[in-house]
């Protein structure tokens, strides 16, 4: 069954209404109601259309959000050949909130990362919900610098309400491991293009998406910290998310005006839930698109290029704003 956000109420009430009559209409036989139905459809996809052409921020902070959102291991499935897993960090153990490994994408060989959620409960918690410890990191750190020392550019799949804050993830160093992981991004030699497919939640997203180019999907947040915790400490309420997620500037649209991302990837009508195998497709050809950029340089201009382009947000952000 087809999972209706809040916002999305009318149109529930119309794809119902269509398949009730497309039941009674099987039933029956006799009964002609191809006209109505045509009707009612016509009239889904309008408030569909109309509807997700004026999402407000925390309406896309849902849809981020949909549990039937294509995940990590989606877009692995449907874009990497010969996928091999890579796990562990040699330090402390393995980390499934963050999956990643070697594979071929469009006939090269790529080092893919990847935020994965979990797609039901028992997968949620085996994933941890996405949201990695120190050991999740230290691992991305050791396939990017395995990616650096053989010359394959890495794709990361950013998807994640932030890091684990437990306190286990403290103890183990998880503020350093994030750092790491990040300055590791930052140092690389080959091409790095991130993707945030969901959720791309505080220093957990920018851990493994400080890239040459960082790609949003267009109904896809990206913020130093959720809605909800925003509101939390300035409001001391967290039902004022709404209004935090207004002031945070996270969608996509809000953060390539500022410089913050590269590229917007445009989501099927209904966003990426809706039809995932379209919403992959375009996942792949934006990414072929940036590595395509980076195929002739060599590692010390790629290696700037991030550097200058991290360092000019913080120049340009005041300006822009």
């Amino acid at each position: 069954m087809r999972t209706y956000l809040d916002f999305e109420k009318p149109i529930a009430e119309l794809e119902s209404k269509i398949a009730e009559l497309s039941a009674l209409g099987e039933g029956e036989g006799g009964v002609s109601i191809k006209d109505e139905l045509a009707k009612l459809r016509e009239k889904a996809q309008t408030a569909l259309e109309e509807t997700y052409r004026s999402l407000d921020p925390w309406q896309k902070t849902q849809v981020a959000r949909h549990p039937a959102r294509p995940h990590s291991v989606d877009y692995i499935r449907e874009l990497i050949v010969d996928f091999m897993p890579l796990g562990g960090d040699r330090y402390f153990g393995e980390d499934l909130a963050i999956i990643g490994g070697l594979g071929q994408f469009n006939g090269r060989t790529v080092m893919v990362l990847g935020h994965e959620k979990g797609a039901d409960t028992q997968g949620r918690l085996r994933h941890n919900f996405g949201m990695a410890k120190p050991e999740g990191y230290r691992k991305a750190v050791r396939l990017m610098q395995m990616a650096d020392r053989f010359g394959i550019p890495v794709v990361s799949l950013v998807d994640t309400a932030g890091a684990y804050p437990g306190i286990e993830a403290e103890e183990r160093g998880q503020a350093e491991a994030i750092a790491r992981s990040t300055d590791c991004c930052l140092a690389l030699s080959v091409p790095m293009v991130a993707v945030v497919i969901g959720e791309g939640g505080s220093g957990g997203a920018i851990a493994i998406a400080a890239a040459n180019r960082v790609l949003m999907l267009e109904h896809s947040i990206y913020s130093v910290i959720s809605p909800e915790g925003a509101a939390s400490i300035l409001w001391r309420d967290s039902s004022k998310a709404r209004d935090a997620a207004t002031n945070m500037k996270i969608t996509a649209q809000d953060l390539l005006q500022l410089g913050v991302i590269d590229q917007i990837i445009p989501e099927p009508v209904g966003g990426a839930h809706r039809d995932r195998e379209a919403a992959i497709s375009n996942v792949s050809d934006a990414v072929e698109r940036a590595l395509s950029e980076f195929e002739s340089q060599e590692g010390q201009a790629i290696r700037k290029q991030r550097q200058d382009k991290f360092l000019a947000i913080g120049r340009t952000l005041p300006a822009a704003r």
